[in-house]
């Protein structure tokens, strides 16, 4: 198993390699066929090695190479092999096989096809290592290479000067919350010795030497993760980087980039079960961020910006989960996600291939009648994020909203206005996208078609995942299947209770009942509203004040920002260019170059041509060493 696990993240890596340095002399098929087949292999690795882990009872440590060893600092490269790396290992290399799959096809013809695989194939390499590696410093490794390609698939169309916007904003929010983790890592050191995970979570023996430092470090590693998965207040990056290509939306919102966040976090869990402060601190950012991501995608009309802030608020979902302490249950959902949320990227992007680029579902309708896989596929995707049964997101959704229940009623009221904003929200989007008349234009209605079979393909397969995906989480009071939980729980738990819902099944059949009418209500208020009445979103010019500008404007918080800190820091790089570069360093440039000159016309009487002058200074020379001497 040993060369298994070191031969995973290899592959990608020889991908990007492999098409950097040889992909010129390729057709576009071959260098897509390479990526995919990467990753691909990479997926068949992990499954032989999430196999092996379906009955472990202790995570498997496996070295590949000396690292750092300077005194008591030790870091090998080194990965870990237990349920919550193989599970994360397998969702992402199998999701990103579809994704690659996928744009083979979205991206055929642009110029940049090359380089665009081939960052694929890098981005899902870092992701590998952050979850694969044994200690802090390789987990930051894959944080920090994630951040990177991030910003080069967001900014792929560099030429585009919004597209490099979103790119720069994407990773300057991105360091904002990586200096929490640096410093949580430093403290972790210093106070305990070690960055390596067995030293530090096994019993949490390690991590009893942060003392009164817990809840601070608790705080710090949270703030990495808030930058890394889209959380209040560092949330605003997420829906600009749908500037990027759609395959790039699907790998960092499904599987990849924003699940990172919650890896960290259930990877600490022992950590967060000594700190009680640090785990209401994640649970009321995960609520807010979930309530606020719902209430602003009902005002959107950006396909991809709706599912944006869709997958913010199903993070605020995972985190709430996490700061109860639901730790196997925030990874549940972060699986059947993974798979809806590519499902819903994947098909949006299908939809904006037929429709020559556009975006707005103001400016779609009626597409069911030309795009019957996208439809069919898109709607699972749409009932699944919805919480419809047997759907994999009611299940996941369902054992969040039952362990709020139990433990804060306010929590859970709140995720459940979350819940039926989301059934309404994704079906207005999906009513407004597929039903009715066609609102574009002549041209792009005689262009519409179905996508090609790359790009259908890993619909269908997500579709599948997404219809039955749920079921290895089936709620305890009424059944287990394999039951993710309880494989989960012995490592992700600690100290704390079990994860799992300990209501009864009546209860928990009620809740999934009540759940489903509220859902199923917020489903009919969409089909009355934009089908039967046929009411048309506002365009941008007719929206006026109160709430439904407040949630267009997405509250305020990127105009917030800009008057914080882009607009001073501006001024004062204005200011600086001014004043020091303008002014002071011209002038000492300029008074450099006077000066010189000053001095040839003081000694040009030197260099008259007459030799007893040049004699003289040659004595005077030698007279002035001699002294010196």
């Amino acid at each position: 198993m040993e060369k298994l696990v070191a031969l995973i993240p290899l592959f990608p890596a020889l991908g990007f390699l492999f098409i950097t340095f040889f992909g010129k002399n390729l057709s576009k098929n071959t260098v897509g066929g390479i990526a995919t087949a990467m990753t691909a292999i990479s997926f068949g690795l992990a499954a032989v090695v999430f196999s092996t882990q379906l009955h472990a009872t202790d995570a498997a440590i496996v070295k590949v190479l000396d690292w750092i060893h300077v005194g008591s600092f030790q870091v090998d490269i080194s990965f870990i092999v237990d349920p919550l790396s193989s599970l994360y290992i397998l969702f992402i290399t199998g999701v990103g096989s579809l994704i690659h799959l996928y744009s083979i096809g979205y991206m055929h013809e642009d110029e940049g096809f090359n380089r665009f695989m081939s960052y694929l194939n890098l981005f899902v390499f870092f992701m590998l290592l952050l979850v694969l590696g044994d200690n802090l410093l390789m987990l930051f490794v894959g944080w920090e290479g994630v951040g990177v390609c991030s910003f080069m698939l967001i900014g792929f169309w560099y030429k585009d000067h919004a597209n490099n916007d979103a790119a720069k904003k994407a990773f300057v929010i991105n360091r904002v919350g990586d200096l929490g983790l640096l410093l949580a890592m430093t403290l972790i050191f210093i106070q305990c010795g070690s960055l390596n995970y067995n030293d530090l979570m096994v019993g949490g023996s390690g991590l009893a030497s942060l003392g009164s430092m817990t809840t601070m470090v608790g705080i710090l590693l949270f703030i990495g993760a808030m930058g890394k998965s889209a959380q209040f207040p560092l949330h605003t990056w997420l829906p600009d980087a749908m500037a990027g290509p759609t395959p790039v939306s699907a790998l960092i919102h499904a599987a990849t980039m924003v699940t990172a966040g919650i890896y960290l976090v259930a990877r600490f869990s022992d950590l967060y079960a000594m700190s009680e402060v640090a785990s209401q601190v994640i649970t009321w950012a995960g609520v807010i961020t979930a309530i606020m991501g719902a209430s602003i995608a009902l005002t959107q009309n950006d396909i991809k910006k709706v599912l944006a802030y869709s997958t913010v608020s199903q993070l605020g979902f995972m985190f709430a989960a996490l700061g109860m302490g639901a730790y196997s249950i925030a990874v549940f959902h972060v699986v059947t996600h993974a798979f809806f949320k590519a499902l819903l990227f994947l098909g949006s992007g299908s939809v904006i291939h037929a429709m020559g680029g556009e975006q707005d579902i103001r400016r779609m309708g009626g597409l069911k009648k030309h795009m019957g896989i996208t439809y069919w596929t898109f709607l699972i995707g749409t009932i699944a994020i919805a919480g419809i049964f047997p759907f994999a997101g009611f299940f996941s959704k369902d054992q969040i909203l039952a362990h709020a229940m139990e433990n804060n009623t306010l929590v859970f009221a709140l995720l459940m206005l979350a819940a039926a904003g989301t059934a309404f929200y994704m079906f207005r989007m999906f009513y407004l996208t597929f039903h009715g008349e066609f609102r574009g234009t002549h041209e792009q209605e005689h262009h519409l078609h179905e996508s090609p079979s790359t790009m259908t393909t890993p619909l269908i397969i997500l579709a599948i995942a997404s219809t039955v995906g749920g079921f290895m989480g089936f709620p305890h009071a009424i059944g287990e299947s394999l039951h993710i939980h309880h494989w989960l729980d012995h490592f992700l738990s600690g100290t704390v209770v079990a994860a799992h819902s300990h209501l009864d099944a009546t209860a928990e059949i009620a809740l999934a009942l009540i759940s489903m009418a509220i859902a199923a209500g917020m489903i009919y208020y969409a089909y009355n509203l934009y089908i039967q009445k046929g009411t048309a979103p506002l365009e941008d010019n007719e929206i006026s004040g109160g709430m439904h500008r407040l949630l267009w404007k997405k509250y305020g918080f990127d105009e917030l920002y800009d008057n914080l800190f882009r607009k001073p820091i501006d001024a004062i790089a204005s200011g600086l260019h001014h004043w020091v570069e303008d002014k002071a360093l011209m002038n000492i440039v300029d008074g450099t170059g006077q000066s010189a000159k000053g001095m040839g016309k003081l000694f040009q009487f030197l260099h008259n041509g007459q030799i007893i002058t040049y004699l003289l200074a040659l004595v005077a020379g030698l007279i002035a060493i001699l002294f010196l001497i």
